[in-house]
């Protein structure tokens, strides 16, 4: 019998971490306050109510909120006037709805590789992409560790770009000082519900360009003007608009979060200084601007080349010991939807005059990322410093008997 759970030993940990969602009476008595009004949808107080508050927290005149953070994005690139024929750079490192998006407004995503060692979007990358058909950049605060801003609108800037932040996983991150959501043109937020703050489902496009604002607005109310008519359509727009449960949802929870991100922050800092004296384990490297990190995500690297043992082998182990953890992405441009029918349009439309084939794209700091990366859930954070040094003497347990994992 071996030391390891995985080999038959006894775990390291066999009590569970803090669950997520959150629930309360808060919660309760805001879902009960939009049920005895009668109004559910449209006309209610609580949407309108949240987007003032969701923009203060931001820092940021104006926020629509919307059915998904998909959505959010899709709006917003439609609001920047991105269409058949433009290029969009993402990020191969993030979920599909970053690219996809791209695609439902019949653009063209660019992957730009990331940075090796904070998971973000290399500005490098970006620079070696772009050309006269690039419309926009998407950085994706990956994990709720914002990207390097400074570098990416300085980019921007001298191309005349337009910067859409993907902050799906990153509520109450902030670079600088200042919130992410804040830092581009707009800011795209999701509240599904594994992020940080949650309805299940939902979304918000945050700006201080009263002019995109006045966009997003109409394209997520069936094209309507916020002083027309009911029955006055003047742009091609849809419902997308959040609901007042939704909105109560996410009301009762606004208040915690800055309090439940400083101590995600907190707790995934001091495991990340533990496992940095651990040879061949690196967690994700926060930038020195990055002056809060909303650890949706804490990820490392299991350096599989070092250790003769896959990752996923590793991640086996680890979960044997009580330690929840997953892979996460493979590289964006591998998924089918990139090998399939797109290529008769956006990319085989006439308006793109640009040649792409995405499976012979090769990234290799992406690849290698999703062969090493390791995840834990932002809710594993919400737990004590003894819930971190549990992880961390889980992980140096797997390493020291590495062998038997081989």
């Amino acid at each position: 019998m071996g030391k390891l759970a995985i080999t038959g030993g006894t775990p390291v940990r066999t009590k569970p971490f803090p669950s997520w969602p959150i629930r309360d009476e808060a919660v309760l008595e805001a879902l009960k306050e939009v049920w005895e009004s009668n109004v559910w949808g449209i006309g209610g107080g609580k949407v309108p109510e949240f987007e003032r508050k969701f923009a203060e927290y931001v820092g940021v005149k104006y926020a629509v909120a919307t059915t998904s953070g998909t959505v959010a994005l899709q709006l917003a690139l439609k609001a920047a006037g991105v269409g058949p024929g433009d290029e969009v750079i993402v990020p191969p490192y993030t979920f599909m709805a970053t690219a996809s998006s791209v695609l439902m407004c019949n653009a063209v995503p660019i992957f730009a590789d990331i940075d090796p060692d904070t998971f973000n979007i290399d500005p490098q990358s970006v620079e070696e992409v772009i050309t006269e058909r690039t419309k926009a950049i998407i950085p994706v605060h990956i994990g709720g560790c914002p990207a390097d801003m400074d570098a990416i609108t300085e980019i921007a800037r001298r191309h005349g770009l337009v910067v859409i932040e993907d902050c799906a996983q990153a509520h109450g991150a902030e670079w600088k000082g200042r919130k992410v959501g804040s830092l581009g043109d707009m800011g795209c937020f999701s509240f599904q519900s594994s992020k940080n703050l949650s309805a299940g489902e939902g979304g918000i496009v945050t700006t201080d360009d009263k002019e995109l604002e006045e966009k997003v607005w109409s394209l997520h109310n069936c094209g309507r003007r916020k002083e027309g008519a009911w029955y006055e359509h003047n742009i091609l727009g849809g419902n997308y608009r959040m609901t007042e449960w939704q909105a109560a949802v996410l009301l009762a929870q606004l208040p915690k979060l800055e309090e439940q991100t400083d101590i995600r922050d907190r707790n995934a800092s001091y495991l990340a200084r533990k496992l940095e004296g651990i040879e061949g384990i690196k967690p994700q490297r926060r930038d020195e601007r990055v002056t809060k990190h909303a650890y949706h995500l804490f990820i490392f690297k299991f350096d599989d080349e070092l250790f003769g043992v896959s990752r996923d082998r590793f991640i086996a182990a680890l979960r044997a010991e009580g330690i929840p953890c997953s892979a996460g992405y493979n590289p964006l441009y591998r998924e089918r939807m990139f090998q399939t029918d797109i290529y008769r349009c956006p990319v085989g439309c006439p308006y793109y005059k640009g040649q792409i084939d995405y499976s012979k794209l090769h990234l290799p700091n992406v690849e290698k990322a999703c062969r090493q990366a390791v995840w834990i859930f932002q809710s594993v954070f919400l737990g004590t410093k003894e819930d971190m040094d549990d992880i961390a003497g889980a992980v140096e347990k797997v390493i020291e008997n590495i062998d038997e994992l081989r």
